[in-house]
Order: structure tokens, then C-alpha cells, then sequence
């Protein structure tokens, strides 16, 4: 009997792990998982300090569900987006493990993170064109930001997928990890592991100020952006006590 269709939530040393769930059909995004996907975001934004977002092997995501899709008009279409744009809107800082195919809107929900590992199986799949649709959810904005133009078209119009290798050469993927799932999101779990222990508000507080300073121009108007949660930062007990720690392992007494 197939396992029913959900989205997990792990909470992992301060790490929310998100997993889609429905491997019998490549985890394809329904209206019911967006949904799923939407409020275990939220879950995870009310204690967690960072958010590793994966599917169930062997894909990641199919994108979304062909019924869905092909009875969508624009009211559906955006409820299919929910799931990705809550993970884009996390304030949280959120990690892809892609162990198998994105495709489609399960491309731009590994876009939808910050950074992505890929494993070996791991395929970087547009796919609209060849659907006979165009992309939607704010993909191709995604993908050109995070890959440049010319790959973006590539993917977009000319049909190129993208290996893990390929992924990480041009820098939709940060990096390639051998193994299986689990050692896939075990590597999720320890990139994000420094947020897991640094002082959860000053992990969110930094990547408000980034999201900020992606779009300015000039450096010092990131200088100014920066300054007001520098000295507020300053000012925790949190960065007394590692200030004092790091004082003692510099003076040689413990």
C-alpha cells in the first residue's frame, strides 16, 4: 500500500528538516502539499534556526501534480506556488539537498533556498517549455539571478539539464555529495549547523540585512544597513560570553 502523500517535519539540533513525501509519484506538488509545505515553514520559523528543505528518493520534485496543473487557472496556480514561496520567504536561511529530479516547480522549490547540495542522482530540470507552458512562480527571475543569463536560457528555452556536476560548475548547486539520501541531508545538516548554533535572532537579522543589500548599488549604503544591527549585535550578553571565550583561548587559560 503506498505511503500517503505528506509532508515531514525533523527538528534536528536546531535544524527544521523538511521532507515531501510521496516517492510513488516523485514527490509532485498537489494543492494539498503546497499547503502541507507552507505551514511546515512556518512551523519550522517559530523555534528552528535554519531550514533544510528535501524529497523523498528517488526524485526531489516531479514539480507539481499534471492534474492540478492542467485544471489550474491563475487562482490554482498560485496556490501550487505557496509551498516554494514560503521556503523563498523563509527568514530563516534554507538549504536544497536535491538527491534526484527538479523539475519544473520542484526546480524552483530548490531555487527557492538560499543553497543547494546536490547528490549524485541530482537532475536541474526546467522543463515548462517542453510542457508546451511557461515558467511561472517567479523562475526565471531565479534562475538568472543565481546562474546568469546565459544558463538560464539554456535551461529555459534550449532544454539543458543540469547533472550535479554540471549544477555546481555553474553555480546552481554549491557543492556535489557522494552517498545516499541520508548521507545527502546528514551534509545539509552539518553546512548548517554554525546557524544552528549561533543566537537564532542574529541568524535572521543577517539575512533580512542580505536580502537588503542585494539590491543596492552603492557600498555605502550597505555599510549604513549594516551598522545599526552591528552595534545592537555588540551589545548581546551572546557575544560577551564568545568574546570572553575567545580572549581566554588567545591568553592560553581556560
Amino acid at each position: 500500500m503506498p505511503d500517503k502523500p505528506e509532508v515531514l517535519l525533523e527538528r534536528v539540533d536546531g535544524v527544521a528538516v523538511i521532507t515531501v513525501h510521496d516517492p510513488d509519484r516523485r514527490n509532485a506538488l498537489t494543492l494539498d502539499l503546497s499547503e502541507q509545505l507552507r505551514e511546515a515553514v512556518k512551523s519550522a520559523e517559530e523555534d528552528a534556526h535554519a531550514v533544510v528543505v528535501t524529497g523523498a528518493p528517488p526524485a526531489f520534485c516531479a514539480g507539481a501534480d499534471l492534474t492540478a496543473l492542467g485544471e489550474a487557472r491563475e487562482e490554482g496556480l498560485r496556490r501550487i506556488y505557496a509551498g516554494f514561496l514560503a521556503v523563498a520567504d523563509c527568514s530563516l536561511p534554507t538549504i536544497a539537498a536535491v538527491g534526484g529530479a527538479a523539475v519544473g516547480a520542484g526546480l524552483n522549490l530548490a531555487l527557492a533556498c538560499d543553497v543547494r547540495l546536490a547528490g549524485p542522482k541530482a537532475r536541474f530540470d526546467a522543463r515548462f517549455l517542453q510542457l508546451g507552458i511557461h515558467p511561472g512562480g517567479g523562475m526565471t527571475w531565479m534562475l538568472q539571478r543565481l546562474a546568469g543569463p546565459q544558463t538560464a536560457t539554456a535551461m529555459t528555452l534550449f532544454g539543458q539539464v543540469l547533472d550535479a556536476d554540471a549544477a555546481v560548475r555553474h553555480g546552481v548547486a554549491w557543492g556535489k555529495v557522494d552517498g545516499g539520501h541520508e548521507d545527502l541531508v546528514a551534509a545539509a545538516v552539518a553546512l548548517a549547523r554554525p546557524a544552528a548554533e549561533a543566537p537564532r535572532e542574529l541568524v535572521r537579522t543577517i539575512k533580512a540585512t542580505m536580502r537588503r543589500t542585494a539590491a543596492m548599488v552603492e557600498h555605502s549604503d550597505a555599510v549604513d544597513t549594516e551598522i545599526v544591527p552591528q552595534v545592537a549585535s555588540i551589545e548581546t550578553p551572546e557575544f560577551a560570553a564568545k568574546l570572553a571565550a575567545m580572549k581566554a583561548r588567545i591568553s592560553g587559560h581556560p
